[in-house]
Parts: C-alpha cells; sequence; structure tokens
C-alpha cells in the first residue's frame, strides 16, 4: 500500500514536471514566434552603430505600432537582395518628403536638413532614384547609416518601404559581432538601441 503511493507520488511528478516542460517549451514557441526573434546583422551597411555579426532582439512589426525616424528596422521585400532581410534606419516616414544634396552629403526631410550623429560618413553615393520624394501614407524611407556600402531606399529596386515589409524593429543589441577593426568583441556595446 505504502510502496504504491510512493509510486503515485513520483508518478505525478514526473507529469508535472512534463506537464511544466511543454508549457514552457509552448510559451517559448509562441513567444519567438509572434512577439520577439533574434536577427544578425549581415554586412556593413550600419556601422558604425552595428556590426556585422551583431545579434539583435526585434519586436515583431505588428506590435512596434507607429515607426518614427532614427527606428532600426528589418525589412524584407521580394525582388531586393532575393527577398532576404536588411537592416536599415528609417529616415522618414508617409506623407514625408525626402531630398538628398549628394555634393554636400546631406539628406533633407520636409526641406530640413537632417543632424545624423549615427551616420559613418555623409550621404555622396546615388543609386538611382529621383528626388525629391514624397511617401505615401504607409510608407517609410531606409538608410543604411554607413551611407555610401549601403543599398538602400536610394536603390531603385528597394524605394519607398510599405510598412507591411517591415519584419521588426531592433529594440536591443543581445551580442556584438566581432568588430573589423579589433577583431573582437566589443561587450560594452550591449544595449538598447534607438
Amino acid at each position: 500500500m505504502e510502496t504504491e503511493k510512493k509510486t503515485e507520488a513520483v508518478d505525478r511528478g514526473w507529469y508535472e514536471y512534463l506537464q511544466l516542460l511543454v508549457t514552457v517549451v509552448v510559451a517559448l514557441v509562441l513567444l519567438f514566434s509572434f512577439v520577439i526573434r533574434f536577427v544578425s546583422v549581415d554586412g556593413i551597411s550600419m556601422q558604425n552603430t552595428l556590426q556585422h555579426g551583431d545579434r539583435m532582439l526585434v519586436l515583431n512589426g505588428w506590435l512596434c505600432g507607429d515607426y518614427e525616424r532614427g527606428d532600426i528596422v528589418i525589412a524584407a521585400k521580394h525582388g531586393f537582395e532575393n527577398g532576404s532581410p536588411v537592416v536599415k534606419r528609417v529616415i522618414a516616414v508617409g506623407g514625408q518628403t525626402v531630398d538628398i544634396d549628394f555634393p554636400a552629403g546631406i539628406v533633407y526631410v520636409d526641406g530640413v536638413p537632417l543632424e545624423e550623429p549615427y551616420i559613418k560618413e555623409a550621404t555622396h553615393l546615388r543609386e538611382g532614384m529621383q528626388f525629391p520624394l514624397t511617401l505615401q501614407e504607409d510608407e517609410l524611407f531606409l538608410l543604411g547609416d554607413n551611407r555610401n556600402e549601403s543599398k538602400d531606399s536610394r536603390h531603385p529596386d528597394l524605394g519607398a518601404v510599405k510598412e507591411g515589409n517591415i519584419i521588426g524593429r531592433a529594440v536591443f543589441l543581445v551580442l556584438p559581432g566581432k568588430t573589423e577593426e579589433l577583431g573582437k568583441r566589443e561587450w560594452n556595446r550591449i544595449s538598447a538601441l534607438n
């Protein structure tokens, strides 16, 4: 009798443990499917803000609300970079007009020059888009921080990006990649993005 009670208690313990394990796995799958995800930076188009190999925590697009200038977003558009996700910065949102003075390297939004302390160098590279460009209400204009090494909204294959093509907004740098200059991870770069 007492042996049966001990066996039942052990069985109940294993059942509760298994139930907890399944609940945790399901919760994690739902969390990483519908709320957040990890994304790696591939390339140098966002230097010096982000380095190749950086791993970011990204809030899924449908939870982001309205995008603002300065947000770092992940976008994917059929026909651009084989539909692979790209990491870029929001420069202008729907209804705004973007103009770029390429000889001077200055980006204007609604006629106002942007102060951009995050860029690696001024914007001199033309990609084929015609400026000034006025965005539709559901569009974003995206540029990389390493302007002359970035294929972004200046390129006709990407152009202005519909908000529906935004996968999410980067919110936190979780794991820094190895920097090109030092060849090692700079752990002090771990921080919130934007």
